[in-house]
This record gives structure tokens, C-alpha cells and sequence, in this order.
């Protein structure tokens, strides 16, 4: 089982940021804490399983004073073991983060930080909304590295006003800094954030699509001669050093989140035509979020039964995300049915049109189904 906490509190709400976060919240830190452990107390009957992996996400993690920190970490160590987690990544921002913030969160368990560097220049920054510069995030990763951690530097490109030339500047002072992982995001800008009201309004623009997929290729091949081996549409990796906690997501490990707008997913049941779990979601207000874990009121919780095409279709959604793709024997062990028993025709289609690769009993995208691959999961939906 995976773990998941969510830290809503942030310092100013980036441009493109539709996650739930708040900033000027810090009033509430201290009791979202405390309602974090008893939902996490709440929460374990349900979810009884040994936790391999921990993520600490947000929101900035960082913001959370050391005494706080320490007070989550422990207070779920007393719920969930967390002593011989195969990882524990925090999220952090670099313009948040000190010494002996990062000193504690490595006492405490943290084996691995993802910083939010998203771009070099002061141009994009300022674009995105970040309140860090280059500076910050070297003196970030230096404190990871001095704590004995992983570091994972988060990137995006297709920026409004971003060229070929910026990206390229982004990456390579990203490598220049040596981290064990890098996360490459197209920006999708959100309803609802100033960017998409910027956008909408014809104030910025995106860059051309094919600029975009010439910034993609290019990060493909830098991150590679870097050493850094592409194992998911997004994410790079030197050997050994892949997220697993995402993996575990991609690969429909059961996982537990806790805190606002957090997600998990149960364990999956044998149905009479596959696999059934359930997905629930929590409030994302404060208000109905400690209602919920002062009552509880389950009703506050959002539950969404999956059914077992559903299963099926998600299994392929996440499994060709990743490089090593989708296995016939584990999918047709999960779901009792064989790929070409559920989508066959579908995919010998996909195959002869350049989108899929299908050998020695593994379906993978192609470089150009990477590219196209909205269009493949449209046709595979149940």
C-alpha cells in the first residue's frame, strides 16, 4: 500500500496551479495536523496493509514549521509503520525550504526531495507566478544533498512566451545540478487559474504545437545523454532512482490519502467479470474536511465504485504511460481476461498504424503513440 499526505498551504498561488491549496492559511496548520492522525487512525481499519512508500505533497510541504512536520510524521508512525518505507519523498518549494527544515525532514524518514525548479529563466518564473530563482533551487538541491537525499526536480514546458532556446537553458542548468530524477510536464493550463483567464483573454499565448512537441523531443534526448532513461511519458530517471510511489500509482497499488481533496483507492475485489475497487475522495474545504474527520460524516466523502471495464480501461490508461508498458500475463492475471480477449481488434490497429508496439508479450506505446496517445485511449474507453 502507498500513502499519501496532502499539505494544503502555500505561500501565493502559482498562475497555473489548480490543485487544492491555499495561501495565508497558516492559522490552520496546527489543527489540520491533528485531523491528518485521526483520519489516518480512522482510515486504517480499512486500509490494513504494510506501507511501502510515502509521498508528502501539496500545497508546499515545505511551509510546515519543523515542529508540525514532526508531529505529522510521528503521529502517522504511531498509526502506519513508516520505519522501513522503501521511499519517502517530501515536495518542496526551493524559495521555502532551510537547513534545518530539510535537516529535520531527513531525521524524520524523508529519503528523497522533489523540488518545483519548473524553469530557469526569471521570464517563464514569473510567467508561471514561482516566488524562487535559480539560485534558490541550487541551494535546495545543495541541502538535500547534504542531508544524504534523493533530489527530484520538477519542469515544465510550452510556457506562455517560452522558446525552443528557454527550454533548452532549463534543462541544462537542471542538469548542471545532477539530480537522480527529472519530471518534464507539458503545461495544461486549468479552468479557473489566472493563466487560463490570461489565455482566454488573448493577453498570452502557447507556444506553436509543434514548438511544443520539438521542446518534448528535446528533453527526451538531453535527459538520456544525461543519463537520465525515460521510464514514464514525463519522467526520467538515472537507474534505480524512479519514483516509486508514482509507480505504484500506475501500476494500481492500492493507496490511502489523506487530507483535503486527497484520493485513495481500496484494495481491488474479484467480480464476476474482472476487478471492482472503490475510489474515494475527500472534502476540499477546510470546513467540510474537519467535519469529516470530527464526526465522521462519510457523506462528505465522495466514493466512486469502479467497475470492472473500468478496471480494465484504467489499467491500460496508466500502463502505457509507462516505458516498460502493459504485460499480457499481468493484466489477463488481474482482470481474468486476456488483452485480445478485451480490446483486440482495437489495438492490431493501433499496432499497424504506427501507434503501439505489441512483442514478447508486452504493449507499449511508440514514440509517435506518445504523441497521439489521447487519441488511443479515446478509442479503448468503455
Amino acid at each position: 500500500m502507498e500513502l499519501y499526505l496532502h499539505i494544503p498551504f502555500c505561500k501565493k498561488k502559482c498562475r497555473y496551479c489548480a490543485f487544492t491549496s491555499f495561501p495565508g492559511q497558516s492559522g490552520k496548520m496546527e489543527p489540520y495536523v491533528d485531523a491528518l492522525i485521526r483520519e489516518a487512525n480512522q482510515q486504517k481499519p480499512f486500509f490494513p496493509e504494510k506501507v511501502e512508500t510515502v509521498y508528502l505533497g501539496g500545497g508546499t510541504p515545505s511551509l510546515l514549521p519543523e515542529a508540525l512536520l514532526s508531529r505529522l510524521v510521528q503521529g502517522i508512525g504511531e498509526v502506519f509503520s513508516l520505519y522501513d518505507v522503501a521511499e519517502f519523498t517530501a515536495e518542496a518549494n526551493p524559495g521555502t525550504v532551510s537547513v534545518s527544515w530539510v535537516r529535520t525532514a531527513a531525521t524524520l524518514g524523508v529519503t528523497r526531495f522533489s523540488f518545483g525548479m519548473q524553469a530557469y529563466s526569471e521570464k517563464d518564473l514569473n510567467t508561471l507566478g514561482r516566488i524562487h530563482g535559480y539560485r534558490d533551487v541550487c541551494e535546495a538541491v545543495s541541502l538535500a544533498r547534504d542531508a544524504g537525499a534523493d533530489v527530484n526536480l520538477d519542469l515544465i514546458f510550452g510556457i506562455p512566451g517560452q522558446t525552443l532556446p528557454d527550454w533548452r537553458q532549463t534543462l541544462e542548468k537542471a542538469l548542471e545540478l545532477s539530480p537522480d530524477h527529472i519530471s518534464a510536464y507539458g503545461l495544461i493550463p486549468e479552468p479557473d487559474t489566472e493563466m487560463d483567464r490570461r489565455l482566454k483573454s488573448g493577453e498570452w499565448e502557447l507556444p506553436d504545437p509543434d514548438v511544443e512537441r520539438a521542446m518534448y523531443d528535446l528533453a527526451i534526448r538531453l535527459l538520456a545523454e544525461s543519463g537520465l532513461k525515460q521510464y514514464e511519458i514525463s519522467n526520467f530517471a538515472k537507474p534505480g532512482k524512479e519514483c516509486r510511489h508514482n509507480i505504484g500509482y500506475w501500476s494500481q497499488i492500492p493507496y490511502l490519502g489523506l487530507g483535503l481533496a486527497a484520493a485513495s483507492m481500496t484494495p481491488p475485489l474479484k467480480a464476476s467479470a474482472g476487478v471492482t475497487y472503490q475510489r474515494l475522495t475527500n472534502p476540499d474545504t477546510f470546513e467540510d474536511y474537519f467535519r469529516l474527520v470530527s464526526g465522521p460524516d462519510s457523506s462528505l466523502r465522495t466514493v466512486e465504485t469502479v467497475s470492472p471495464p473500468e478496471a480494465r480501461f484504467e489499467t491500460m490508461m496508466l500502463g502505457l504511460r509507462m516505458a516498460e508498458g502493459i504485460r499480457e500475463d499481468r493484466f489477463a492475471s488481474l482482470h481474468g481476461i486476456s488483452l485480445q480477449q478485451a480490446y483486440g481488434n482495437k489495438l492490431e490497429q493501433f499496432v499497424r498504424d504506427g501507434f503501439l508496439l505489441w512483442e514478447d508479450g508486452v504493449l507499449r506505446l511508440t514514440r509517435k503513440g506518445m504523441d497521439f496517445q489521447n487519441q488511443v485511449l479515446v478509442d479503448l474507453m468503455p
